[in-house]
């Protein structure tokens, strides 16, 4: 399914739930009155070391990071009217050209069914056609129609101008090192699970 979050929803900040009580209404006991029963609310006791907490911390801001930064674009690509996934479509095609469903599957990272999905609700719009190819029918490809060209076209600019806004917060230097981090890392574990899947 496709992520949607709506208008004037503000991306900066989420609100967090207070950690529930120990006692749901006054005067219930917090935990049996019993000395050897284990404190379940306590944290638990950190048996790792530094080597492991660094990578810990590595993942969680990463992940921090990713949530933010995709909240914001989601946010603003709905002022367009579409989801992250449509405009990701359109945007593959505008620069791309005529792609396979498999192809777009893969340039946006997500399974077959969810790529049909989003050419659905796109179709719908009249942004997009599918065609199967002559050669053989079971492969179709997704081309934009002219309404779907010219949404592109009217919202890339301004989408761009939107991501360099975010990126900002890091110098151009820091922004071409974290992106070949980025992708350093990301290269190396999908090495290892080719390694993995192959033993």
């Amino acid at each position: 399914m496709e992520p949607s979050r709506g208008p004037g929803v503000s991306w900066c900040c989420d609100s967090h739930s207070p950690r529930p009580t120990a006692t749901m209404e006054r005067g219930t006991p917090a935990k049996p009155d019993c000395p050897s029963a284990p404190d379940l609310d306590a944290p638990a006791v950190r048996a790792w070391g530094e080597d492991d907490d660094r990578c810990l911390r590595l993942w969680i801001s990463l992940a921090r990071s990713y949530s933010t930064f995709a909240r914001a674009v989601a946010c603003k690509v709905t002022g367009y009217d579409l989801t992250v996934p449509q405009f990701g479509v359109l945007e593959a095609l505008h620069h791309l050209g005529p792609l396979t469903l498999g192809d777009l599957a893969d340039k946006l990272l997500v399974t077959g069914g969810n790529v049909t999905y989003v050419m659905d609700r796109l179709e719908e719009q009249g942004l997009v056609v599918r065609e199967r190819m002559g050669t053989d029918r079971r492969v179709v490809h997704a081309h934009l129609t002219a309404e779907g060209r010219k949404r592109i076209e009217s919202a890339f600019p301004e989408h761009t101008r939107f991501v360099c806004g975010l990126a900002d917060h890091l110098d151009p230097e820091e922004q071409n090192e974290l992106r070949a981090l980025l992708k350093k890392l990301g290269k190396g574990i999908a090495d290892d699970c080719q390694h993995r899947n192959s033993e």
